[in-house]
């Protein structure tokens, strides 16, 4: 189960590390987003890859928040990944 995101602008493109509660990582280049993408763009790629890794495999809901920018750390945005604290969108 995903508990953190990191997030990596390298000059090969976007990549993830996704952390999880049992202690491992995921890493890997952050597909569908091209090398020139905005950091928006990566952030919002990369919530929704862990909001579906989290649904598919765990059937778990999750809310990504991200940490705010670290100056010491440029081109690293970290995020918490907790239980959805929302109710899933229902259909009338």
């Amino acid at each position: 189960m995903p508990k953190g995101l990191v997030l990596l602008t390298t000059p090969e493109g976007w990549r993830h590390c996704v952390l999880t509660v049992e202690g491992g990582m995921l890493c890997g280049r952050l597909a569908g987003v091209p090398v020139n993408a905005g950091p928006a763009e990566a952030r919002a790629a990369a919530a929704a890859m862990v909001v579906g890794l989290a649904h598919d495999i765990h059937d778990e809901r999750v809310d990504v928040t991200w940490d705010p920018p670290r100056p010491r750390e440029p081109g690293s945005w970290p995020a918490q990944v907790t239980a959805a604290t929302t109710p899933p969108n229902t259909c009338g």
